[in-house]
């Protein structure tokens, strides 16, 4: 009964991750790929302008950056076992130069759904080559990420900061905590 039950969520989860998926990937846009890259532009600069509003001091963080990926939009969904997608956009002096799909899977004491931004920031050409070299790119396999900290002040902690590739992760009441990006892939996709 229990295995019977469980196989049922992992299904139930399959198919909301599996419409998320198909729902960034045609959105709006249709099959136009030209479309497709706008409506990711579009939803690009709006995280990016969100992230600066609520994080002043990532503004300076992104503009030193040798590269920028990120995703707009990561639908999370599971019960016990779960995973995440979103589609993205890489920037590099401040325009998209290639869009990216990513995802995860997850098991454990989860349970829900909760949509998220995500931003690599690649403070050095040298990670931000060996990422664009790599056919399908792992956080933690692949190169370290340190996800970025906001302090009690509102201060970024500037020892993560001194790191080859930092994350920021916002959901929708701010900077989330103690979050890890392990595990997600990021893998390159044709516009």
């Amino acid at each position: 009964m229990i295995k019977r039950r469980v196989l049922s969520v992992a299904a139930a989860v399959a198919l909301i991750l599996a419409t998320a998926a198909c729902s960034t990937t045609t959105g709006s846009a249709g099959a136009d790929p030209a479309a497709k890259r706008r409506a990711i532009d579009a939803s690009v600069d709006e995280a990016l302008a969100n992230l600066h509003a609520k994080v002043p001091e990532s503004r300076e963080l992104t503009a030193k950056a040798a590269g920028v990926l990120v995703f707009p939009s990561v639908v999370s969904a599971g019960f016990i076992v779960g995973g995440s997608h979103g589609e993205g956009a890489l920037r590099k002096g401040g325009r998209s130069s290639a869009y990216y799909s990513t995802s995860a899977a997850s098991v454990g004491l989860l349970a829900g759904a909760q949509s998220k931004a995500v931003y690599l920031l690649f403070m050095t050409h040298e990670s931000l080559a060996k990422f664009e070299a790599s056919d399908g790119w792992t956080a933690g396999a692949d190169a370290s990420v340190t996800v970025i900290n906001v302090g009690a002040d509102a201060k970024v902690d500037t020892k993560s900061v001194q790191q080859p590739i930092v994350s920021f992760v916002l959901a929708g009441a701010g900077l989330m905590a103690n979050l890890s990006v392990d595990g997600t892939k990021f893998t390159r996709i044709a516009l």
